[in-house]
């Protein structure tokens, strides 16, 4: 089949983007590794200037258009990344730029895209909505469309991600890349076949928005819902990349919100690197499919870093929580002077560290003369908070929770 771009368009995108877009770093993480049974390789797209990939297409497009074109100005929609990309290099090359953006798009990206130069509205309820008034705009002021995936200078942009990682690491079975409307991947898939045939893509979405899965499978999951992965939450697969998606990914796996704010965790932990819910998705789905990739080199495009650091607190609160480390507690107590002293002591003594104290006389369910204490406590693991739970219980306390 004929692909919207080539390899000869891909090189004349390394050569435009050379000096404008950083070059990020592959390289190996033994402990995921040991962790996902398969050998890690992690592209670092998430120390892109914008922290995305989405620098590279954006500077391609942009420096492809005519000098009519760059007077008359930009427009496009984006839940962020995109919107960064376009923002930054619009402003680097004199380029007025206009972005609609979604109106849950996180605070965080709406903030850096507006400090890049370009003027911002929020409208719709997600992409496709916030493209329908983008391409009004458009038309009402004759500015030019920057699409975020469906476009052949944006596609071979980002197929430059492949080109550095396979000159790093040519020794890839496999390359996972988060898929949203495709460019990314379809980009990717075209070089790294070129460059390397028996080589192994494989496309990531989230359960609640598994559009290019639906497409490609011919599936009718619906697109829908709350997701950390933003970037990726796309209810209209590319034009241009569904095809090449269809012809050259070997399969599209789906992961849950709870594997994404898993890996988040891990890679900020392990890898002290932050990613945002798309970059996330990735290794999540290498953690949660551990057959396909079992004894493979593998790589993972950590699309990028931007996450509002809310949410981020979020997550890790929630992490900590699921692995024990972070222990929450409701204490039925006699409501009398000494008993939180006697707890706290039980707790200490424990070696856990209370975070929080707080008590409830209002609970009609029991005795008057009773309280709930609730507690949160910090601890090292799943079996240190077990430990202290007996503790409490071995002195006489009634735990509700």
């Amino acid at each position: 089949m004929a692909f919207p771009i080539s390899l000869d368009d891909i090189k004349a995108a390394s050569r435009t983007i050379e000096g404008a877009v950083e070059r990020t770093p592959t390289r190996p993480s033994r402990t995921l590794s040991e962790i996902a049974g398969c050998e890690i390789w992690l592209k670092f797209e998430n120390l892109q200037f914008t922290a995305s990939f989405k620098d590279r297409g954006a500077f391609n497009k942009l420096s492809s258009l005519t000098a009519e074109e760059r007077s008359r100005g930009v427009i496009a929609m984006s839940a962020g990344n995109h919107a960064q990309g376009v923002a930054y290099h619009a402003g680097r090359l004199g380029i007025p730029a206009t972005i609609v953006m979604p109106r849950n798009t996180p605070f965080s990206k709406v903030k850096h895209t507006k400090g890049f130069g370009a003027r911002v509205e929020l409208a719709g309820g997600n992409l496709s909505e916030a493209s329908y008034r983008a391409r009004e705009i458009a038309a009402a002021e004759n500015l030019v469309f920057v699409h975020p995936y469906d476009d052949p200078k944006i596609i071979a942009g980002q197929a430059t991600v492949a080109v550095e990682m396979l000159f790093d690491t040519p020794h890839l079975d496999a390359i996972v890349v988060p898929i949203g409307g495709g460019g990314l991947i379809s980009g990717i898939a075209i070089a790294a076949k070129a460059l390397k045939p028996e080589i192994d893509i494989y496309g990531v979405q989230t359960r609640v928005y598994p559009s290019m899965y639906n497409a490609v499978k011919h599936a009718s999951l619906p697109c829908v819902g709350q997701t950390m992965a933003e970037g990726i939450a796309v209810k209209d697969p590319g034009v241009l990349t569904t095809p090449v998606v269809r012809a050259l990914v070997k399969d599209i796996l789906l992961v849950g919100e709870t594997d994404i704010e898993h890996s988040i965790a891990s890679l900020l932990e392990i890898e002290k690197t932050l990613v945002e819910g798309a970059a996330a998705a990735v290794y999540a789905a290498v953690i949660a499919n551990r057959e396909i990739f079992k004894g493979r080199k593998v790589g993972l495009v950590l699309s990028g870093g931007n996450v509002d650091m809310r949410l981020l607190s979020n997550v890790i609160l929630r992490e900590l929580s699921r692995e024990g480390r972070i222990l929450s507690l409701v204490i039925e107590i006699v409501d009398r002077p000494g008993v939180l002293a006697q707890i706290a002591t039980l707790v200490g003594e424990g070696g856990g560290n209370i975070l929080e104290v707080a008590h409830n006389r209002m609970a009609t369910d029991t005795s008057a003369k009773l309280a709930d204490l609730g507690m949160t406590v910090e601890t090292r693991d799943a079996e240190h908070a077990a430990d202290i739970k007996q503790r409490l219980e071995a002195a006489g306390f009634r735990l509700k929770k």
